[in-house]
């Protein structure tokens, strides 16, 4: 019987982290269809970015936690750290169908401040095995603080 060498079974261990990071970005795209007319028809805080700067910017984010993802699985860590990381991505997927789909901005913001403590806590469960993996979710968490602050200003200012 052949089997797949350790060599390339941690790549290809890949792939599932990059399905569920794809699934959340999915569900954040099919929900935001409407997304630049809803955000240009807001009041929006001075510090708001242009619309066009999201999707580059979740693009890189994306890949960065589906890289963490996987070197923290490839590290050994621990099962509970992975079940943070599924809720952050869980919370990220729910934030875009609740802001721009449901305009449910303070519902929304709930969410996020939920992602924000559930991408600490991942962070901090990854950092005891990978400190790659801990860090490559510091970008991730500096954009959903930024998000967060964003969300907070089009609460109150809609």
């Amino acid at each position: 019987m052949t089997t797949i060498p350790g060599r390339l079974r941690a790549p290809l261990a890949f792939l599932p982290f990059l399905a569920a990071v794809a699934v959340a970005a999915i569900v954040g795209g099919l929900a935001a269809a409407d997304a630049r007319s809803v955000y240009s028809g807001l009041e929006l805080p001075p510090f708001a970015p242009p619309a066009w700067l999201f999707g580059p910017v979740w693009t890189v984010l994306y890949i960065g936690i589906a890289f963490s993802g996987w070197l923290y699985w490839k590290s050994g860590g621990e099962r509970r750290a992975l079940a943070w990381y599924a809720a952050q991505l869980v919370l990220n997927a729910a934030w875009t169908p609740l802001f721009f789909a449901a305009g449910a901005y303070g519902l929304a913001l709930v969410d996020i401040v939920l992602l924000d403590v559930a991408v600490v806590v991942t962070a901090l469960y990854f950092r005891r095995s990978s400190r790659v993996a801990a860090a490559l979710l510091l970008p991730y968490l500096a954009w959903t603080l930024f998000a967060t602050a964003l969300n907070i200003g089009i609460v109150v200012l809609n």
